[in-house]
C-alpha cells in the first residue's frame, strides 16, 4: 500500500472530521431535546396526580421503583430525579419565554440551577448564559459560586456602546464588578508595586479569579510612543474575545483621569500590538472602591471598551453589594435584551 497522500487528502480528511464532529453534536442536541422533553412530561403527569388525586411521597417512591425495575437502576427513575422532574416542570411552567431555552441545555446543568438558584431572574440568568456561552457542568457551577449573576448586574463598563453585539455580551460576562485577591498575602495598607509584585507571585490563582480564558503576557508592559516609554501594569490575553487586555491597579479610589490613560494605552495597543485578526484590546481598571455616579459618568465619554472594578483581600463583599442591584424591572429588561442579542448573533441577516 502506498504511504504518499493522495492530492487533496488532506483537506478531505479535515472536511470530514468536522462534518462528523458537527452531525455527533446534532444528535446530542437532539437526544438532549428529547430527554429533556421526557423529563417534563413526567414532571406534569406527577403535577397533575398530585393536585388530583392526591399522590404523595410513598407513590413517587413506588413509581420510581418500577421504572428501575423495567429500565434499570441507573435508568434516571430514582424518587429523587423524579422530584427534580417535578420541581423542574413547576418552576418553568408559568414562563412562555423560558420554556423553549430548557431543551438547551443539559439535565444535569438543570439540576445544578434548580438546587442553587432560587431566585427567579437568577435562574434565568444562568439558564440564557449556559445556552448562549455553551458553559460545561464545571464552568457553570464555578460561575455561580462566583457570584457571576449579581458581577454581572453590577458591572460597569461601556461595552454595549463601543464593541460589536458579537462579543459585547461575552465582554460584560468576562469583566466582573469586583474581584477578590484574599490569596494575596498583604496587609491593608499596600503600594501599588506591592500589589503587582504579590500578584505576579500568584499569578495562577489571579488567573483562576480573572475568569476562564484569560492568558498572561507580560508585567509593566512596554509601550513606546514618541520618544517615551509607557508601561501597562498587566497585559493579559482572552482567547475567547481574541482580545488584548491592558489592567490597571489603583490602590485607591477611581479617579477620571484613570480612563484617560487607559485610553491613551488601548490606543497605543491597537496601533502597535494587536494582530490584524483580533479585536480591538479591552481596558480593566481594578481599584480599592469607586463611586459609581463618578464611574458612570467617566464612561459616558469613552470611545474605547473599558470596565472598572474594585477589588478586596478578604472573602466578603462590600456590606451593600447587593443592595446595588438594579431593581426587578431593569433586570428583567436587561436579560430581555441579552435575549434578543443572541437572536440577532444567530440571524445576523435577518431585519
Amino acid at each position: 500500500m502506498s504511504t504518499l497522500e493522495p492530492q487533496g487528502y488532506g483537506n478531505l480528511l479535515s472536511d470530514l472530521k468536522q462534518r462528523i464532529y458537527a452531525a455527533q453534536y446534532a444528535a446530542l442536541k437532539v437526544v438532549n431535546r428529547e430527554l429533556i422533553q421526557l423529563y417534563w412530561e413526567i414532571g406534569h403527569r406527577i403535577d397533575e396526580r398530585q393536585q388530583h388525586d392526591g399522590w404523595g411521597k410513598s407513590v413517587v417512591e413506588r413509581l420510581s421503583q418500577d421504572l428501575k425495575l423495567e429500565f434499570g437502576e441507573k435508568s434516571g427513575f430514582s424518587s429523587r430525579n423524579l422530584w427534580n422532574m417535578l420541581d423542574f416542570y413547576r418552576t418553568y411552567v408559568s414562563s412562555e419565554k423560558l420554556q423553549p431555552l430548557v431543551a438547551e441545555i443539559s439535565w444535569t446543568k438543570h439540576i445544578i440551577i434548580l438546587a442553587r438558584c432560587k431566585e427567579p431572574l437568577q435562574r434565568e440568568f444562568y439558564l440564557r448564559a449556559t445556552a448562549r456561552y455553551g458553559w460545561t457542568k464545571r464552568v457553570l457551577e464555578h460561575q455561580i459560586e462566583n457570584a457571576t449573576y449579581e458581577k454581572y448586574l453590577l458591572n460597569q463598563t461601556n461595552f454595549d456602546e463601543v464593541l460589536p453585539n458579537s462579543i459585547a455580551g461575552h465582554a460584560k460576562l468576562a469583566v466582573k464588578d469586583h474581584y477578590l485577591f484574599d490569596f494575596l498575602d498583604l496587609s491593608d495598607e499596600h503600594e501599588e508595586r506591592e500589589l503587582e509584585r504579590a500578584i505576579i507571585g500568584n499569578l495562577r490563582q489571579f488567573l483562576a479569579e480573572m475568569g476562564a480564558n484569560f492568558a498572561f503576557l507580560g508585567s509593566q508592559y512596554k509601550l513606546k510612543v514618541g520618544q517615551n516609554d509607557y508601561f501597562i501594569d498587566l497585559l493579559l490575553y482572552h482567547r475567547e474575545l481574541r482580545s488584548l487586555i491592558a489592567i490597571e491597579l489603583k490602590i485607591g479610589e477611581f479617579q477620571p483621569e484613570h480612563k484617560g490613560k487607559m485610553e491613551f494605552y488601548l490606543t497605543a495597543l491597537n496601533e502597535q500590538v494587536k494582530l490584524p485578526e483580533e479585536n480591538d484590546a479591552i481596558g480593566i481598571i481594578i481599584c480599592k472602591s469607586k463611586d459609581k455616579t463618578v464611574v458612570e459618568y467617566a464612561l459616558k465619554t469613552a470611545t474605547l471598551p473599558i470596565g472598572i472594578a474594585t477589588y478586596s483581600l478578604t472573602p466578603h463583599l462590600p456590606d451593600n453589594y447587593r443592595n446595588l442591584l438594579p431593581s426587578e424591572t431593569e433586570i428583567v429588561e436587561r436579560l430581555q435584551a441579552w435575549g434578543r442579542d443572541a437572536l440577532s448573533e444567530m440571524n445576523p441577516n435577518k431585519d
